[in-house]
This record gives C-alpha cells, sequence and structure tokens, in this order.
C-alpha cells in the first residue's frame, strides 16, 4: 500500500521526502527529511500534495518532464556542516570537497553540490542514524537530535522565486522568521512553526 502525505501523515515510514522551503529573505531551500525530519503541516494541508512535490522536485533536479529546468547560476558552493553518520569514513570536510567537486567536474546533475553551485539554494538534510545519537552535525557546537535539519550545502549565488515555474510556486512553504544565510540548524519540533504558510504569487 502506498503511503500518502497528507494531514495524517506521522513519522516511522523511514521514506524520503523532499521539499522546498523560503527564508524571510527570499532565499531557497532544497530539504531532504531522510526519513526522520517532519514536514510543516501547513503542506500536509494541501490535497495531493505528494505529486504537487513531486513535480516541484523533479524540476529542481533536472528530472521533470513537465518544466524544462534551464537554470544555471554558475557558482560555487560550500559544506556548512555535515553528517557524522553519512560520511563517518571521510577523514574531514576537505575530502568530502573534494568528492563533490569531482561530481560536478564530471558533470553529475544528482551531485548534492549542484543544488547549491547550479541552482543556487541551500541544502538541508535530515538527522539519520540506525539509533538517537548516532548522527549529529559536525561542525555545530549545540545540541541536535534525530529529524533535525542541519545546513550542508550553502551557495555563493542565490536562486529567487523567478528562477521557479509559475505554477509550481505555490508549493513552496515560506518562513518569516529564518535565515538560511544564519540558522544552521533547524529543531525537528519547530518545523510547523518555522513554516507556517505557502507562497502566494
Amino acid at each position: 500500500m502506498e503511503l500518502q502525505l497528507d494531514d495524517n501523515w506521522k513519522l516511522g515510514s523511514a521514506r524520503n521526502h523532499t521539499w522546498v522551503a523560503m527564508d524571510k529573505n527570499g532565499h531557497l531551500e532544497y530539504m531532504l527529511n531522510n526519513g526522520y525530519g517532519w514536514l510543516p503541516t501547513i503542506l500536509l494541508s494541501i490535497p495531493n500534495i505528494k505529486d504537487k512535490l513531486s513535480d516541484l522536485c523533479e524540476f529542481v533536479d533536472g528530472d521533470s518532464s513537465k518544466y524544462i529546468n534551464n537554470v544555471d547560476k554558475r557558482g560555487g558552493y560550500l559544506i556548512d556542516l555535515y553528517s557524522s553518520w553519512v560520511y563517518e569514513n571521510y577523514c574531514d570536510k576537505k575530502a568530502i570537497v573534494g568528492e563533490l567537486d569531482n561530481q560536478l567536474k564530471c558533470g553529475d546533475k544528482y551531485s548534492d553540490a549542484a543544488i547549491g553551485a547550479k541552482m543556487g539554494m541551500f541544502f538541508f538534510q535530515g538527522l539519520e542514524g540506525h539509533s538517537k545519537g548516532e548522527d549529529f552535525p559536525v561542525g555545530y557546537d549545540g545540541d541536535s537530535k534525530m529529524g533535525d535539519y542541519y545546513r550542508f550545502i550553502v551557495p555563493t549565488i542565490f536562486a529567487t522565486i523567478e528562477d521557479i515555474p509559475l505554477p509550481l510556486r505555490q508549493y513552496i512553504v515560506v518562513s518569516n522568521t529564518i535565515d538560511f544565510t544564519t540558522d544552521r540548524l533547524l529543531d525537528n519540533d519547530r518545523i510547523s512553526e518555522y513554516f507556517p504558510r505557502m507562497y502566494h504569487n
């Protein structure tokens, strides 16, 4: 049975979901919940939101058959925080950057770095792991827990809402308080508080 995204959706399925958010300054971010991060309730209240998110995120990934993605900011990217669990076999951030740089050089459109360098979007991911405390954001000094969204990729040139096709903009959640340039970790329990409304053209 296919699990739906709606008001009754709960964590625990271990299924990954991606969504797009805008901060108070109009910057855009790509969000990956890694199976443990909540999605905003305002987003889940939209009928058939699973298909709508697929349309939006397939556009961002360059996989859409409905919307052509010609966005290329030709910028750079920085790694801010990274997962201790995902990158446990890497000696340091420099090694991760080296791999991502090589992916970009080889034209890998699915590279996490492309979210920042090509699309001009921040990339936040949810902390995961097999058990609580197994994963934490390397480089962050505060407390964190499974499902918290950490800032992984930071773009050097920022996307704007104009880079998103008009029909898809209504499926972007918006924050009145969060600033992606300064807020590095988003408390999973407050996601709906951070992003209480949808973008309106």
